[in-house]
């Protein structure tokens, strides 16, 4: 598992969610309906959490803390996800890619 934020997707978050240059925390999730590239039946969530517990898998981008909960890692296991900003839906966009096996 691997996240990657863009910057795009970065000065979205910061400007959308007014969050500050340093401490704020994006939790991502799993939740139940909707669809991804790879899940029918269950979409990506996201949101303000500043306190991570347990964590999957983190990056730190430009001061913020984004994550992903062990809870949740079912949602996120053998992919990769990129997080960028759609500017004509105005809000971030999730792909996501198999991670290779490594021999």
């Amino acid at each position: 598992m691997k996240m990657t934020i863009t910057d795009a997707a970065s000065q979205w978050f910061k400007s959308e969610l007014a969050l500050p240059d340093q401490g704020a925390g994006i939790r991502f999730f799993g939740k139940v309906y909707g669809k991804t590239q790879v899940h029918d039946g269950f979409s990506i969530g996201m949101t303000r959490d500043d306190t991570p517990e347990e964590t999957a898998m983190q990056v730190e981008k430009d001061g913020v803390l984004y994550y992903v909960n062990d809870v949740d890692a079912w949602f996120f296991e053998r992919l990769n996800m990129t997080v960028d900003y759609d500017p004509k839906a105005d809000e971030p966009k999730y792909e996501f890619v198999e991670e290779k096996e490594e021999v």
